[in-house]
C-alpha cells in the first residue's frame, strides 16, 4: 500500500526494536500504535508453493507473501504513529496468528513517541 508510505511522515530509520533511538531522547510517549493485516493465500499461490515444496528449499511465493504482509502492517503502524503526533516508534514487535486454514493475521506494534535530537537538547 504505497499510500500508507506517503501518508506517514515517520521515517523507517526512526523506528527501533529497542526502547531508544541512538542520538535522540524520548520527550513524550504517546502510547501503543499498531498495524494489522489479514491475508489469505490464493489458490494459484498455494498450488505454486506446493510445486516449490517438491524441489525443497525456500518457498519464494510464501516468502514474498509474508514480506508484503509485514511491510503493510509496519507501514500502517507508522501511519498510526504519525496520526498520534509521533515522530518515532520504539519497541517495535511483530506477531502472526493463523485465524483459519490459509488465513493469517500479521500484527506490527510499538510505542509512538516524540523524540528530539540530543544536539538540539544541548542548545
Amino acid at each position: 500500500m504505497d499510500y500508507l508510505k506517503q501518508a506517514a511522515s515517520v521515517p523507517h530509520e526512526m523506528t527501533s526494536t529497542t526502547f531508544d533511538i541512538p542520538g535522540y531522547q524520548v520527550v513524550q510517549s504517546l502510547g501503543v500504535v499498531r498495524g494489522v493485516v489479514v491475508r489469505s493465500r490464493s489458490m494459484f499461490g498455494t498450488l505454486g508453493a506446493m510445486l516449490q515444496t517438491v524441489r525443497g528449499g525456500n518457498i519464494s511465493m510464501f516468502t514474498e507473501l509474508a514480506e508484503r504482509a509485514r511491510e503493510q502492517a509496519f507501514d500502517t503502524m507508522l501511519m498510526q504513529a504519525d496520526m498520534a503526533g509521533g515522530n518515532a516508534v520504539i519497541g517495535v514487535r511483530y506477531d502472526a496468528n493463523e485465524m483459519m486454514q490459509g488465513v493469517t493475521e500479521v500484527l506490527c506494534y510499538g510505542t509512538a513517541v516524540v523524540v528530539e535530537s540530543n544536539d538540539r537538547l544541548l542548545e
